[in-house]
């Protein structure tokens, strides 16, 4: 850690100059942006946009995820002097073009808007050549964003972290409901049922829909590598999409989350997880369910700021890994 450099540094989510390179600005102060990257509305040049969607008028039972993109990025502070731990001293802050992106801007009181906002938003992102990393919100705000990412790469293997499988049947189009998105996107045509994985599920759904589940205690009796493995065979080689549903973790570790499920990984088990999916196609993520009124530590939000970084590292290493190949589309 340069510690001079917190003795100047200040506010780098509006002075600094690139967007690229570490900062050292005192975690307990400044504006907080999601990694003290700056704040841009101008995409050029940018590999990842960090965005928020600060929605959660789909959930069933607490709200508050509302307020998961402020929290973390308060979080993330705390990851922006070194590497990210596990993936071998490469750092995304030095590798990959990183900006905030800034939050969604919607009308509150007219929800049913919400979904159409959400994929116009995140198309923008996408049009500008950038990949999305997604603070939620609930986890609705995952279908406007994957008919955002089907639109331009066709349908998506989706690899889902979660207590729910989120598929219960759905048939009305008008509904916003933060567990039946993963049905529409199956319905829809957004999702490749047959790549895509849920892990860590610990609720009972009749109908998988074709999609694999690796519930928690397969997770937990039989490994992480193990079920990281079984993960990167059943999503193949093609582009795929990760959602991060903060209460795929045990309450022990993330009570701040609008339906905990006891039972759940622990901080250690999703760390190896996600790094162990690394070499797939991750072309987008998102974080979600973060619900800072009942996490009383903020413990939540640090997981979820961690759990963003990882997700990062797989968007940025996939999308330097297709850059150097054979003039694949980033």
């Amino acid at each position: 850690m340069a510690l001079e450099d917190a003795a100047k540094q200040i506010d780098h989510a509006f002075t600094r100059e690139d967007l690229r390179g570490a900062s050292f600005e005192n975690t307990f102060a400044g504006a907080t942006s999601f990694l003290r990257r700056r704040y841009t509305k101008d995409l050029r040049g940018v590999d990842v946009a960090v965005t928020g969607v600060p929605f959660d008028q789909a959930v069933t039972n607490r709200p508050g995820a509302r307020l998961g993109p402020r929290a973390i990025r308060e979080a993330s502070a705390l990851q922006t002097y070194d590497p990210p731990w596990g993936w071998g001293g490469w750092n995304p802050m030095e590798a990959l073009a990183i900006a905030d992106h800034g939050d969604l801007a919607f009308d509150y009181a007219r929800p049913a808007e919400a979904p159409e906002a959400i994929r116009a938003h995140v198309a923008g992102i996408l049009e500008s050549g950038a990949a999305s990393l997604t603070l939620g919100g609930d986890h609705s705000i995952s279908l406007p964003i994957l008919e955002a990412y089907a639109a331009k790469f066709g349908p998506l293997a989706l690899i889902q972290f979660d207590a729910h499988t989120d598929t219960w049947a759905d048939d009305d189009p008008a509904r916003v409901d933060h567990g039946t998105m993963f049905y529409k996107a199956v319905k829809r045509g957004l999702i490749e049922p047959a790549r895509s994985v849920q892990i860590g599920i610990r609720t009972y759904n009749p109908d998988p829909l074709g999609i694999a589940v690796i519930d928690a205690r397969e997770v937990h009796e039989n490994g992480v590598a193990a079920v990281a493995a079984q993960a990167r065979r059943i999503v193949g080689a093609g582009p795929a999409y990760l959602s991060f549903d903060i209460d795929a973790l045990d309450p022990a570790f993330a009570p701040g989350t609008g339906t905990p499920v006891w039972g759940g990984l622990a901080s250690w088990q999703a760390a190896a997880l996600l790094q162990g999916l690394a070499g797939l196609d991750i072309r987008g993520g998102d974080v979600v369910e973060v619900a800072p009124p009942f996490d009383t530590t903020g413990a939540t939000a640090v997981a979820g700021a961690h759990a963003a970084v990882e997700i990062l590292c797989l968007i940025g290493q996939a999308r330097l890994a297709r850059a150097a190949g054979e003039g694949t589309e980033t």
